[in-house]
This record gives C-alpha cells, structure tokens and sequence, in this order.
C-alpha cells in the first residue's frame, strides 16, 4: 500500500523539526507512519528500531534543503546579495535573517513556493532512492 506523498512530506517536515529529538518512520510493507518524539502519544511498533520493514525519513538538511538551497534561491532571485546571503549563514539565526531579508526584499512569499517545490522534487527523489511508494493522485511509485 502506498502512503500519500504529502503525509510523506509531513514526515520529513517532522523529522526536521529542531524541538527535541523527532524521527519518523514508514512501514516499507504498508505505508504506514510512526512518528517518534516530544509530546508524541501514538503507539509505535515494537521493533521499530530493529526491523528492516521501517525506513527513517531524513531531515531536509539530509536532502540538501537547508543553506545551500537558501543560498541557491538568494543567487537565483536577488544576485545582488549573494555575499550578504554568505556571510549571513556564517552566524548565529541565520535564518530568521535571512527571512527578514527576502521580507525586505518583497521575496518571502516567493521563497515558502520555491522551498515547497524543492521539498516535493527532493521526496519523489528519496522515495524513489528507496523503493518507497507514494499515492499522488495518480498511484506513481516513486
């Protein structure tokens, strides 16, 4: 059975949460999936750490969706502040300020698209890495 490419996308969004310790995990026989951390109250398979029938989701750092693609957009949307796209991820709450620079800029929104099509693409591609089978309106496998 194959799990839907959005609740798969949720499970990486999850995975990549930095408040505490969160996995997810996808049942490669059913499509079924476990998320594991804080504030979590959902049972979890017993072997969910030891059987091969379940597959960690990775981060979106782990995809490559982190600064480089932050980076990437900066280069491709606002050449002119690539450097100050550099030297911004070189410190401390980059992040937020790099989203107060696309918010100068009139690009936020522009961004949150581009991420969200960077995530969709990079998902397909993992689960296609991994056999994983993904309902997409059209029951592709990825």
């Amino acid at each position: 059975m194959a799990a839907k490419l959005d609740d798969i996308e949720w499970a990486i969004e999850f995975a990549s949460s930095g408040l505490g310790d969160h996995e997810a995990f996808i049942n490669i026989d059913n499509g079924e999936i476990y998320y594991v951390g804080d504030a979590v109250e959902e049972p979890i398979p017993d072997d969910l750490y030891e059987s091969d029938r379940y597959l960690m989701f990775p981060s979106k750092q782990d995809l490559g969706l982190g600064k480089r693609l932050a980076i990437q957009f900066i280069a491709e949307s606002i050449p002119e502040k690539l450097d100050f796209g550099y030297d911004i991820f070189r410190r401390r709450g980059a992040y937020s300020k790099f989203k107060a620079l696309l918010e100068s800029k009139g690009k936020l929104e522009s961004w949150y698209k581009y991420e969200e099509a960077a995530l969709k693409r990079a998902t397909i591609e993992w689960c296609r890495d991994n056999d994983v089978e993904f309902d997409n309106a059209t029951q592709q496998k990825c």
